[in-house]
């Protein structure tokens, strides 16, 4: 870029020890938006927020192709590695409200900031040399607008979560169910099959593809180079229809 003559944007990244130039201070900034954002959404997770700045501003997140993150974790003097895709392997994710640890965290963080810097960094590129020369205040402020829709700290898709085809008047409708509890999710949708009993006629019909007929829900499906399959995760871990 040419507003950046002492360090690139792809050498901050490539852990080289930079000075305090107008990329990192981007960067850093971006980063404190983002984590704001975070504490907002999740105030319950504001500890596991702080600890994955952390983790972001050491560089210890590479971004990975296929929506995929390497988060290093530094425990005793010792270096862990966790790969994160919406779920991560540390020993606090089962635990930590909503399964945001700090690993999740700092992904999603780094993620954010990355496009929010940049965008903003070009915004300010085009600023400089635009013929009306505007102040640095007002190239930040239409940059934040640009990217006010796209750099909401957005939440993954819910720890757990069920579909049910039920009749309603007549008609078969899809109902989705969505909770962070699973237990709690089991028990609505049992509440809610209690208001649409099986009939004889609905027992006709063929079930849909990868309805588990086991616990009454519609599974995810999954294809990879190995193949592909039905699963939705229960109590007792993953079940595949079987």
């Amino acid at each position: 870029m040419a507003i950046v003559t002492e360090i690139s944007w792809d050498d901050m990244f490539a852990g080289k020890s930079v000075p305090e130039s107008s990329v990192r201070q981007a960067w850093r900034q971006a980063v404190t938006e983002i984590a704001d954002k975070a504490k907002a959404t999740l105030p319950q997770c504001n500890g596991r927020v702080e600890k994955a700045v952390a983790i972001v501003l050491n560089g210890d997140v590479e971004l990975l192709p296929e929506g995929k993150a390497k988060v290093a974790s530094q425990s005793n003097g010792t270096t862990k590695y966790f790969l994160v895709n919406g779920t991560c392997e540390c020993a606090d994710y089962p635990k930590a409200p909503q399964n945001f640890c700090k690993h999740r965290l700092a992904y999603g963080i780094h993620k954010r900031a990355y496009a929010l810097a940049k965008t903003k960094l070009d915004q300010l590129d085009s600023a400089q040399h635009a013929p009306s020369e505007p102040t640095l205040e007002h190239a930040n402020a239409e940059a934040s607008s640009a990217v006010q829709g796209t750099v909401a700290m957005a939440l993954p898709e819910a720890p757990a979560s069920a579909n049910v085809h039920v009749m309603l008047s007549g008609r078969q409708v899809q109902v989705t169910l969505r909770d962070s509890d699973e237990q709690r999710l089991l028990e609505r949708l049992e509440r809610l099959l209690q208001r649409f009993p099986v009939t004889e006629e609905s027992t006709k019909h063929e079930p849909s593809p990868g309805w588990c007929s086991t616990h009454g829900v519609q599974m995810k499906h999954k294809h990879s180079e190995k193949g592909s399959w039905w699963f939705h995760k229960t109590a007792d871990g993953w079940c595949h229809g079987k």
